[in-house]
């Protein structure tokens, strides 16, 4: 395996980061600001910031070569690393048209979508012109088990009349959201993973009513946000139901894989960026008489940091080569192995820097905070922790067993 960035990758890293020293850095401090004081507005020189990207042609990166003219070109490997100087500003992936939840709609629009669907969804979407929401997860059943799920999609002539109630619906109240994918169930007497179907329903459609705005450790994420969405009798066209009945957990996986390159890469340039915060904290302060950064404990700190990140970038290329030689199922322990690994390896990074600024640590003086609450977050969001070890045990146990020949044999079968 090649550990080095190709040449296209480090031609558009470079091109990337002189773009975040630019425009984006210089920012950071105003948006948090703004999205506190006015929540419900989107920072007025967002629109233009996101134009001179797409001039720049730094723009839809995420979208693999697969989807042939619809993407620019790049794998899930080349990609990766962009993904990583984006993540470091939270917002950043928006102003390169990379940001979930609309990523993840474009590949299932892209992947799956009707031709009248791609025209009237994906199109604008792709030119950054609309944003978009994802409506899965429920409060009243354990999502984490997506079988559960109780929004019921029924044929009615012509249509389909959806009922339920999601919530975690990312990007709900973004001004310019304006479809969501809802994930719900058209045949409840079916095959336990026939039971799901996704359709697109028009933000504005007639029984689409958001109950709240939901914190994320008392941060609305805004503008967009986090919402509870009761859907009544909402009603939409039949041409809206994607792919076909019964597809809806086919669709799920085909959206979830890259998705989870696109979040653990993001998380890597936080945890990233909280060491670098550290590092610099620990050299500038000094505690009785001592430098910081010479006790032996904080650097066992930076140490232990460093190799965490390291390790989990390295798992993060290699499950997006996998999906880039072989597909999404073929990685699918590796998908899980980074969902697992990667965002509690945040968290923890961005507590130890926390730890070395102190009081300021918790302010929102620095970015220390906004990264250990994406790191925690991920560790719920795109499915528990939990459900992807449990998954990944029973696989590695049955690929164990299932070797002709384990790695080393018990010593009763060497006696």
């Amino acid at each position: 395996m090649n550990f080095e960035y190709d040449a296209t990758t480090v031609e558009l890293r470079s091109r990337l980061l002189a773009f975040m020293d630019e425009h984006v850095y210089p920012l950071e401090k105003q948006v948090i600001q703004l999205t506190h004081e006015s929540p419900d507005e989107v920072p007025a020189f967002l629109e233009p910031l996101k134009q001179k990207a797409k001039a720049a042609g730094m723009w839809n990166w995420f979208l693999p070569e697969e989807y042939g003219e619809l993407s620019p070109g790049l794998t899930n490997l080349e990609y990766a690393p962009l993904a990583e100087e984006m993540g470091k500003v939270p917002w950043a992936s928006t102003v390169f048209n990379c940001a979930a939840p609309d990523t993840g709609n474009m590949e299932v629009l892209a992947k799956f979508g009707s031709e009248e669907q791609k025209e009237r969804w994906l199109k604008p979407l792709l030119d950054g012109e609309i944003r978009s929401a994802f409506l899965m997860t429920e409060p009243q059943v354990a999502s984490s088990d997506a079988t559960n799920i109780e929004t019921r999609i029924e044929r009615d002539g012509d249509s389909y009349v959806i009922n339920g109630r999601k919530w975690w619906s990312s990007n709900i109240s973004h001004p310019r959201c304006e479809m969501l994918i809802v994930m719900g169930k058209t045949d409840p007497e079916g095959p336990r993973h026939a039971q799901q179907s996704m359709i697109i329903v028009p933000r504005d459609t007639a029984g689409v009513e958001i109950v709240r705005d939901l914190p994320v450790f008392n941060d609305y994420h805004h503008p967009g946000g986090h919402g509870e969405v009761a859907l009544n009798e909402v009603r939409v066209s039949a041409d809206h139901l994607i792919l076909g009945e019964g597809r809806g957990f086919e669709i799920a996986q085909g959206r979830l894989g890259p998705g989870r390159i696109h979040h653990c890469m993001r998380l890597v340039g936080e945890a990233d960026r909280a060491l670098d915060y550290m590092c610099r904290r620990v050299s500038e302060r000094e505690t009785f008489g001592k430098r910081v950064a010479d006790y032996s404990s904080i650097r066992q700190e930076v140490a232990r940091s460093r190799c965490e990140i390291e390790q989990a970038r390295l798992l993060v290329l290699k499950a997006a080569d996998t999906i880039d030689r072989e597909g999404a199922k073929a990685a699918r322990d590796l998908i899980a192995m980074i969902k697992i690994v990667v965002p509690a390896m945040t968290a923890k990074v961005a507590d130890r820097a926390i730890q070395a600024f102190g009081g300021k640590g918790v302010s929102n003086d620095t970015p220390l905070v906004h990264i250990y609450i994406s790191g925690r977050f991920l560790q719920i969001g795109d499915g528990p922790d939990e459900v992807h070890m449990y998954q990944l045990g029973r696989n590695t146990i049955k690929q164990r067993l299932g070797q002709e020949r384990l790695h080393a044999p018990y010593f009763d079968e060497i006696d």
